[in-house]
């Protein structure tokens, strides 16, 4: 009973509680609506006095916004409408402001405005006449605007140039330029004119009907196809000296003779070998230059007894001597000794030969003879085989008196004079120069004069002075100095100061590494090699590998003039090169080399001249069935895979040794058109 009750009592005071707070709230409600004016105020309540001291007591205060209105409405973010033509007008008018127009959006690259790769790519202005003037046979894609210069072409196909340029070189039979000269007593029209910028090559140049791909080395020596080069001119003119006669309807035979030795090379070396002892071929005498080499014969039959050989002559009216010379893969270049200094260093080679080469030493103060003199080794040989020796009439007796008095000045020594041959030896020092008289001709060159600067510069009638240390007298004998660093390495203008012997020994070994790979894993020994050109030489370690893995080939070292003139260390090293800028032509025929290797150049050169002008002359100094292997950077072989598409060439791209994160890659080629 007591329980209940006490629940009971629980009941009524909740109950009670909840009727007073009922009371109190409609109270408060009438109270409030009684005492209000109907205007919007905010009531806020604070213990802090008017004067700023804090009262007991809370105050009351009205808000300031008390009596203002608002356009709540203006605060919220509502949608535009669309613009209608009405309300465009009224953007015209200037009632409304309009907003600045967005930036227009350029295509830089080949990432479009979403992030994507794009084919078509925007790569700034080009000469639309130059592109009118390209040759029909190349089939251009483009796009251009009609306000817009600017337009996005890329070559789909290269075609072929007419059958009257197959036997074409770009800088030496630029007719225009040549009929241009003021004068060409002086064998000016031998020496390069090159296209202007713009108007050089853009088409392929085409093989003779019937081309076959080369007789192999050794048995090329003695004979090639005829209809590689159809040229019948030596036959009729030399056939009489043992030169070159007909064999068959197929092929040229090359019997070894020549105007001085009509019985045969071999027999001649050895003449030459018994007349001065010191001439030891492939030991001592290992680069040679032969000057106006007819089929070059004379390098020809040096090869069997370890002698390389540069073999020149002018594109005359002999014209195809050097030809038929890389036709039978035989080192040679067309050049010629008119205004300017021959392309190859000073000190270069150990014996230089002339052999009824036509050549006037004497003209001229003796400027010719002085170009011999700067580029033979001191201590090196010149031998000359030629009417005015042996031959006892006066007119030909007054030039080897002169030729005599000459080479007196050049402090050469006459060594051996029997038969149709002389033979000189150059000093090996500069002593008998400054023991000469006061007033003697021709004089030492100036101090400044750097005899290894031989791009575009013309001959000088002084005698280039040798280095007082004594560089280039001191190489060491075949083949030991394929592979020890020689002294004028030290004389390279290059970046590296210190460690230029490590820095030569690194590079050999690490060509002799790569190409040995490529001889196992790419069966270089399966391939016919044997014209080879390393465009971007360097030391020559390239080329020394290739003998160093005993391949039956050669190398012309190509020292471009974009870099440092390594020429003197290629030469001391016992190989043969030329120096070249690969923005213009190259002077040897079409056609003449097996194949060309390509390291770190085009990333270089693509800030000179256009990629597309050097692989179209590779095209045109690459026989069919070549090969082309390019080692370079990522970033330029998509455009240079594109090129050799162009060009109808099958290119691979392949990884380096260092894996497919490297960043250089492999492109290799092979030329498939004849």
């Amino acid at each position: 009973m007591n329980l209940l009750g006490h629940v009971d009592s629980l009941k009524s005071q909740t109950s009670i509680k909840f009727a007073a707070f009922i009371f109190i709230s409609v109270a408060s409600f009438y109270l409030g609506k009684h005492w209000s004016d109907g205007s919007r105020q905010l009531i806020f309540f604070s213990r802090q006095s008017p004067s700023g001291t804090t009262s007991s007591s809370p105050s009351i205060a009205l808000s300031p916004n008390l009596n203002k209105e608002f356009n709540v409405s203006a605060l919220i973010d509502t949608p535009e409408p669309p613009r209608s033509a009405k309300s465009e007008g009224k953007w015209a008018s200037g009632s409304l402001k309009a907003p600045p127009p967005p930036p227009e959006f350029k295509i830089y690259g080949i990432i479009d405005e979403n992030g994507t790769m794009s084919d078509k790519f925007e790569i700034g202005e080009f000469d639309t006449d130059l592109v009118e003037n390209w040759d029909n046979g190349a089939e251009i894609e483009a796009e251009t605007g009609k306000e817009d210069v600017r337009s996005t072409f890329r070559v789909k196909k290269f075609g072929f140039c007419g059958e009257n340029m197959r036997e074409y070189i770009p800088c030496l039979d630029n007719v225009e330029a040549i009929k241009r000269l003021k004068s060409t007593e002086r064998g000016e029209r031998f020496e390069r004119h090159c296209p202007e910028k713009g108007k050089g090559l853009h088409c392929l140049v085409p093989a003779p009907k019937g081309y076959r791909p080369p007789i192999p080395w050794p048995r090329s020596r003695d004979e090639v196809w005829f209809n590689n080069v159809p040229h019948t001119r030596l036959v009729e003119d030399k056939g009489g000296q043992n030169w070159i006669s007909r064999k068959g309807k197929d092929k040229f035979k090359f019997p070894g003779g020549g105007t001085q030795f009509i019985h045969g090379a071999d027999q001649y070396l050895n003449q030459i070998s018994k007349m001065v002892p010191d001439i030891t071929f492939g030991h001592h005498i290992r680069v040679v230059l032969d000057v106006g080499c007819g089929v070059a014969s004379f390098g020809a039959y040096l090869m069997s007894r370890n002698v390389i050989t540069m073999s020149i002559a002018p594109k005359d009216v002999h014209e195809n001597q050097i030809q038929f010379a890389l036709e039978r893969g035989v080192p040679a270049m067309a050049a010629a000794f008119a205004t300017r200094r021959l392309l190859y260093p000073s000190q270069a080679f150990d014996l230089i030969h002339c052999s009824r080469c036509r050549i006037n030493w004497t003209r001229d103060d003796g400027i010719l003879l002085l170009e011999v003199n700067r580029m033979l080794r001191a201590g090196g040989y010149f031998a000359w085989a030629a009417q005015p020796v042996y031959k006892h009439e006066e007119a030909l007796e007054e030039q080897w008196e002169e030729m005599l008095n000459l080479t007196t000045r050049l402090c050469w020594n006459l060594v051996k004079k029997e038969g149709y041959i002389a033979i000189w030896q150059k000093p090996l020092d500069n002593s008998c120069y400054l023991s000469r008289e006061a007033g003697n001709s021709p004089p030492l060159c100036d101090q400044d004069d750097d005899p290894d600067n031989v791009w575009y510069v013309d001959l000088k009638a002084c005698i280039s002075r040798l280095p007082e240390n004594g560089y280039g007298a001191n190489v060491a004998p075949w083949p030991a100095r394929l592979q020890i660093p020689p002294d004028r390495l030290q004389s390279i203008q290059i970046d590296s100061y210190i460690a230029r012997k490590e820095l030569f020994m690194a590079e050999s070994k690490y060509w002799n590494e790569i190409v040995d790979s490529y001889v196992r894993a790419l069966h270089w020994k399966k391939f016919q090699l044997r014209n080879v050109l390393d465009m971007r030489a360097s030391f020559g370690g390239f080329a020394a590998a290739i003998i160093q893995n005993q391949l039956d080939a050669w190398v012309l070292n190509v020292v471009p003039i974009s870099g440092p003139n390594t020429l003197p260390v290629i030469y001391d090293r016992g190989l043969i090169g030329v120096m070249h800028d690969w923005c213009e032509p190259f002077d040897t025929y079409p056609r003449t080399y097996d194949f060309l290797h390509a390291a770190g150049l085009f990333s270089i050169e693509r800030k000179r001249c256009n990629m597309s002008t050097i692989m179209l002359e590779m095209d045109r100094i690459l026989r069919p069935g070549g090969r082309v292997y390019i080692r370079d950077s990522l970033d330029v072989m998509d455009e240079l895979e594109d090129i050799a598409k162009a060009m109808g060439w099958r290119p691979t791209l392949r990884d380096t040794s260092e894996g497919p994160h490297a960043s250089y890659r492999i492109l290799t080629c092979d030329k498939r058109h004849g």
